[in-house]
């Protein structure tokens, strides 16, 4: 069977280290099975991308930089509606008109900052979505009946999570991140999936999606994230944490930084990190400290 992973970064700000740092383990990964590692620009949130003009551009000159080339072309989610279009058409869905202040209300308590939908709009009568038609736009739900679903991950092993009624397409009509990733890993063939652990709770709401629209579900590598001296996801907001912001490093010795946090030691190639890949590929699954890399 064929190893593909794929990388999906989107274009509304600059890659920071984090990112870097999962695509370069995403690309050891792949090339180390011999397997491909595919290009996928998430570019739906049209608003967000229209207020960072060339960020899609340096997203991928700063990976090109690194060595970190992709196979075939770059996939764009906004070339792609009708995929999306299709995928709802084919499911289980239901109208949704509830604020983010009475799911917030009615629902449990968020767990890893994701809080479950409690089916509040599955029941209303033909006339009671009309209704309230007249003064909110509807978003889309999956009626998941109720599901739960176990997905196989590298480092965390058997990881089983409630599938709720999760939105597939916003009220504003733009299609939601949980149905487009989907749609997109069954149609490029994706086997693998690298990203970073923060994501580890959506895998197996979107393993099982997968599952209803005919694919497979991936294997799953969610990988430890860069962390700001809070213990926190590490964000541009935390000062120099592009190659932007780095003009005095080389992509070498920025490059050397990322293997070694990923214990390989500081590899200045891609290929010298791939010759450092030992056999068990559950080496780069713990959080580093940002105040660690770069300085």
């Amino acid at each position: 069977m064929p190893y593909v992973d794929r990388y999906a970064p989107s274009p509304t700000s600059d890659l920071h280290l984090g990112n870097l740092r999962t695509a370069l383990a995403g690309w050891l990964l792949a090339r180390h099975a011999g397997g491909s590692w595919l290009m996928r620009v998430e570019d739906l949130d049209a608003d967000r991308v229209r207020a960072a003009p060339g960020a899609e551009r340096r997203n991928l000159t700063d990976l090109a930089s690194l060595g970190l080339t992709w196979d075939g072309d770059v996939v764009r989610q906004s070339e792609r509606l009708d995929l999306y279009r299709d995928a709802v058409a084919s499911l289980p869905t239901y109208e949704c008109f509830c604020t983010r202040r009475e799911i917030a209300e009615t629902s449990s308590a968020p767990h890893d900052g994701y809080r479950a939908y409690p089916g509040t709009c599955r029941t209303l009568t033909a006339a009671q979505r009309e209704e309230r038609r007249a003064t909110r736009p509807p978003a889309i739900r999956v009626d998941s009946g109720g599901a739960s679903y176990t997905v196989e991950d590298i480092h965390a092993g058997r990881v089983t999570g409630l599938v709720d009624d999760f939105v597939l397409v916003r009220g504003d009509g733009a299609f939601a991140y949980n149905l487009a990733v989907v749609v997109d890993d069954i149609d490029m063939g994706v086997t693998h999936i690298t990203r970073g652990d923060d994501l580890l709770s959506s895998a197996p709401r979107q393993a099982w999606l997968t599952g209803k629209l005919g694919g497979t579900p991936a294997t799953y590598a969610h990988i430890g994230l860069v962390v700001n001296g809070e213990g926190r996801r590490l964000a541009k907001r935390d000062g120099a944490v592009t190659l932007a912001d780095l003009p005095h490093l080389s992509p070498a010795d920025v490059l050397a930084q990322l293997s070694g946090s990923l214990g390989l030691g500081p590899c200045r190639t891609t290929e010298e990190a791939l010759a450092a890949m030992p056999g068990d590929q559950r080496f780069f699954s713990g959080s580093v400290w940002a105040d660690g890399l770069l300085r």
